[in-house]
């Protein structure tokens, strides 16, 4: 009796220690495929670098998005102020029409007649008030006249319809202005149209004579010197209006 027992108990002992085994063999070879899985990854995966590079290019749309969206808003606000800035451009063109009817009206009107009639001074001195306050208006809306006579041409604000000879003025003087110019803040809303001097050119000291050719000379280096400063903008048909609303 003792014997069977001895020889049920040493096969219990064995079989625990197969099952042992085998249960640790397992576990070593679940343990070798999980460090497999960790060091190569599986067919389709992206690695560690693939997806570093991935992240560096989400990164760089996103900072070019926002870079995007920032210049759009500045862009939106600058139109937004100048459309509130010069709304009124068309408006304010329209009334310089009235303004040049008020010059005209007075520029109409003798001298003498102003000091021989009450009545006409009276009305002379109602139209030149009507203009003060008209250009005060204007000038609130940031419609400025532009300084044309006796200024040099500048083709960025002022229209030249012709040329005048007159050597007592610099070449390319206003000498004459037709209809005044006026800007809106730092743009132009309309041109003067003016007359432009020729200028004449200044003679040199009389001197002893001179050969022939040198004569030919001189006379040639005055007439060079005659050409204007305004011709070289091209004349009454060449000037232009560089920016305008």
């Amino acid at each position: 009796m003792t014997s069977d027992k001895k020889i049920k108990i040493d096969d219990v002992v064995e079989g625990d220690a197969d099952e042992a085994e085998e249960a640790a063999a397992e576990d070593a070879a679940e343990a070798a495929e999980t460090a497999e899985a960790a060091e190569a990854p599986a067919d389709g995966m992206p690695t560690y670098e693939e997806l570093q590079a991935q992240a560096a290019d989400y990164k760089d749309q996103l900072l070019r998005a926002l870079a995007e969206a920032e210049n759009t808003r500045r862009r939106a606000e600058r139109d937004k102020q100048d459309a509130s800035k010069y709304a009124i451009a068309g408006f304010a063109r329209d009334v310089l029409s009235v303004a040049d009817n008020l010059s005209r009206a007075l520029e109409a009107v003798p001298a003498e007649s102003r000091e021989g009639d009450e009545a006409v001074k009276n009305l002379v001195l109602g139209i030149e008030m009507t203009q003060k306050e008209l250009e005060t208006a204007l000038e609130k809306s940031g419609v400025k006249p532009i300084e044309a006579l006796n200024m040099p041409f500048d083709p960025n604000f002022h229209q030249a319809m012709f040329e005048i000879d007159d050597p007592s003025a610099p070449a390319g003087t206003v000498v004459q202005e037709m209809q005044r110019g006026y800007t809106i803040f730092d743009r132009l809303l309309r041109p003067s149209m003016v007359g432009v001097a020729k200028g004449g050119a200044k003679r040199a000291p009389a001197e002893a004579p001179a050969a022939e050719g040198e004569e030919a000379g001189e006379e040639s280096e005055k007439t060079g010197s005659a050409t204007s400063a305004y011709e070289k903008h091209g004349g009454p048909t060449g000037s232009k209006v560089d920016k305008e609303l």
